[in-house]
């Protein structure tokens, strides 16, 4: 999807302008964990008979295959 072409995009691009560098660095601490909560929450709903542990393994090695590498 070209983001350019999308005219929320051009709102949302307005609106993080006026924000303050506090404020656009709090967002996006608020989206990165709400992604993770999202991402959470989608491997329970696949994966609901895993046990706690079973789970947790699992989250790290999804989570281990996300990680960007070029840092």
């Amino acid at each position: 999807m070209n983001l350019k072409k999308n005219p929320n995009h051009k709102i949302y691009i307005q609106a993080l302008r006026k924000m303050s560098p506090e404020k656009r660095l709090s967002q996006a601490f608020e989206l990165s964990e709400f992604t993770k909560q999202l991402f959470i929450h989608g491997l329970h709903k696949r994966f609901p008979d895993l046990s706690a542990e079973e789970f947790k393994k699992l989250l790290l090695e999804r989570l281990d295959k996300c990680h960007n590498r070029n840092y």
